[in-house]
């Protein structure tokens, strides 16, 4: 396929609440280093061509980014790469951040905030992403125990206008429930993709009956996480590839947008010819036959 001239509106568009943004997205964790994501020996990234990357993304039509302010590295920042770059920002873009995981200056993961700590988290996001106030705001969370104190915290914070929008991620059916008791959501961010974790497919239709996105994180990486791909493709991956002169990757970005309508894709990357690639990859459609082939290996599990 030639990527050249598609945009992400090829995507299709969803509402984030009362913003409107293309399908196809941006994901932030990779642009501060090089290789595996939160390493405390990562090398750091070209601040130049990180800052490229962003802009380009912008002009191929990309307006919802998502970061979170402990995506850094030595000597660089997610969430300030994006204000050096976009700020000031386009009306349209909506940047999507994360609070709850906690990592101090050398890089290290500290303890989860606290629903006491959150305000500080979301303070810290505005004043490095130059806001002030946040799009949307995803409580990221481990484990399964209640998050209602955590999301009410948050739910407070929207009431005085510090955030527009709140979203849940890493999250279980449960989580959605008890949340949606407390303020309204607007997107849940899980781990899933091709063969990866299909036993989300039931709580992806439920997010579609209730109105709510789904965005699907590590849709290319798969296993491999943070790490990046890790293992080859199924040859079931590559004939669907060759079949539209596509990557194995395109295939793999494309199938989650053909889940559902309110399926978001938020593929990352520093490198600018990748970038081109994942936002074509939003115009690709697949014939029943092929949907079919993938679907059987999804339920595989491979």
């Amino acid at each position: 396929m030639t990527s050249e001239t598609i945009t992400a509106a090829a995507s299709g568009s969803w509402k984030l609440g009362d913003l409107e943004i293309n399908r196809m997205g941006f994901g932030a964790m990779r642009l501060p280093q090089h290789g595996e994501a939160f390493r405390t020996d990562a090398e750091p990234s070209d601040r130049g061509r990180a800052i490229g990357v962003l802009r380009r993304a912008v002009e191929l039509g990309v307006n919802h980014i998502d970061t979170a302010a402990f995506y850094f590295s030595p000597l660089r920042s997610a969430n300030e790469l994006i204000n050096r770059a976009l700020a000031p920002y386009p009306d349209d873009l909506v940047i999507t951040t994360k609070v709850g995981p906690g990592r101090d200056p050398s890089g290290e993961w500290a303890s989860h905030a606290t629903p006491g700590q959150l305000r500080g988290q979301v303070e810290e996001n505005l004043r490095q992403l130059g806001r002030d106030h946040l799009d949307v705001v995803n409580l990221r969370v481990v484990g399964t125990d209640s998050i209602a104190e955590r999301f009410g915290a948050l739910a407070r914070l929207r009431e005085a206008g510090l955030i527009r929008h709140l979203g849940i991620s890493n999250v279980t059916p449960e989580h959605l429930a008890e949340a949606r008791a407390i303020a309204p959501v607007v997107c849940v961010q899980n781990p899933y993709g091709l063969g990866v974790r299909p036993e989300q497919d039931e709580f992806l239709r439920t997010c579609g009956e209730l109105g709510v996105a789904f965005v699907p994180f590590y849709s290319i990486a798969g296993a491999g996480g943070q790490a990046g791909v890790t293992a080859p493709d199924s040859e079931e991956v590559l004939a669907v590839a060759r079949a539209h002169g596509a990557s194995a990757a395109q295939v793999r970005i494309a199938w989650t947008l053909h889940r559902g309508p309110h399926v978001l894709t938020i593929p990352g990357t520093g490198n600018p010819d990748h970038l081109t690639a994942n936002v074509a990859a939003g115009a690709l459609r697949f014939s029943q036959a092929e949907l079919s082939v993938l679907e059987e290996l999804h339920r595989s599990g491979r």
